[in-house]
C-alpha cells in the first residue's frame, strides 16, 4: 500500500513538481538509472519497427498485459485482448513511414513517464493518397520483474487540424 501511494505521488511530482530525490531515497526509491533510461528510449524505435513490419503482435508486446492505449477519436483499449481488437480494426492499413521519439524520460523506482513526438505515413485500403500524421505522445511505463520496461498507459494525438 505504501509503495502504491508513493508511486502515485512520484508520478504527480515527476510531471509537475521539483525533484523529490531526497524523499524518494528516504523510502528506498531510486531515480532511473542510465540503463533504465536507455531501455525506455529503445521502446520508441521498437514501436516503429513493429508498425513498419505490420507485426501487431510485437507492437502489443510493448505494452504491459493490462496496458492501455488512449488514441484520439476512439475508445481506450485496455489489455492485450482489447489492443488486439483495436489493431484488427486496422485491416487495410499499411504503415510506410514511422518515427517515434521520446524527448523526455523521468521516473523513480519501477515507474516512469516519457514524452515525445511521432510522425507517420500510411496507406489505407480504398484511399488513393497516402495519409501523413504527426503529433505528441505521453507514455507511463512500469519496470517488470525481469528488469524490462513496458508501457502501462500510452496516450497520443495528432498535431494536425481535423479535416473539415
Amino acid at each position: 500500500m505504501k509503495k502504491t501511494i508513493l508511486s502515485a505521488i512520484l508520478i504527480v511530482c515527476a510531471v509537475g513538481c521539483q525533484p523529490v530525490t531526497e524523499e524518494a531515497d528516504d523510502v528506498g526509491v531510486k531515480p532511473l538509472s542510465d540503463a533504465d533510461v536507455a531501455a525506455i528510449k529503445a521502446i520508441a524505435p521498437a514501436f516503429d519497427k513493429a508498425a513498419l513490419a505490420g507485426d501487431w503482435d510485437a507492437w502489443i508486446a510493448i505494452f504491459a498485459e493490462d496496458g492501455v492505449d488512449m488514441a484520439a477519436n476512439r475508445p481506450m483499449a485496455k489489455g492485450h485482448s482489447a489492443l488486439r481488437e483495436m489493431v484488427a480494426s486496422y485491416a487495410g492499413l499499411v504503415v510506410t513511414e514511422s518515427e517515434h521519439k521520446y524527448d523526455e524520460i523521468n521516473g523513480y523506482g519501477d515507474i516512469a513517464y516519457a514524452t515525445g513526438t511521432y510522425e507517420e505515413k500510411y496507406t489505407v485500403e480504398g484511399v488513393t493518397e497516402p495519409i501523413r500524421d504527426k503529433g505528441k505522445v505521453l507514455s507511463i511505463l512500469r519496470k517488470q520483474p525481469d528488469g524490462s520496461w513496458l508501457i502501462a498507459v500510452n496516450s497520443w494525438n495528432s498535431d494536425l487540424p481535423q479535416p473539415e
